[in-house]
């Protein structure tokens, strides 16, 4: 799995294990739904710009958000 994978991974299971729906990660990080429907899926790979947006729709910073993830 690439970095991007594991990322997805990431935000995926932070989303779960806070009981989000993707509509409310969606609307805390001012992206749209599918969008984040495709990065969880894989479908996209998300700019720096995009991960800090989540990593402070998470309350997380960016560090945090890509902790443990092998570069």
């Amino acid at each position: 799995m690439d970095v991007y994978g594991h990322l997805a991974t990431k935000i995926r299971k932070l989303r779960s294990d806070r009981q989000w729906s993707q509509e409310e990660l969606a609307y805390r990080t001012d992206l749209h739904r599918t969008y984040i429907s495709h990065i969880e899926n894989g479908k996209r790979e998300i700019s720096v710009e995009t991960m800090c947006k989540i990593a402070k729709g998470f309350d997380i910073t960016p560090s945090e958000l890509m902790q443990d993830i092998q570069l």
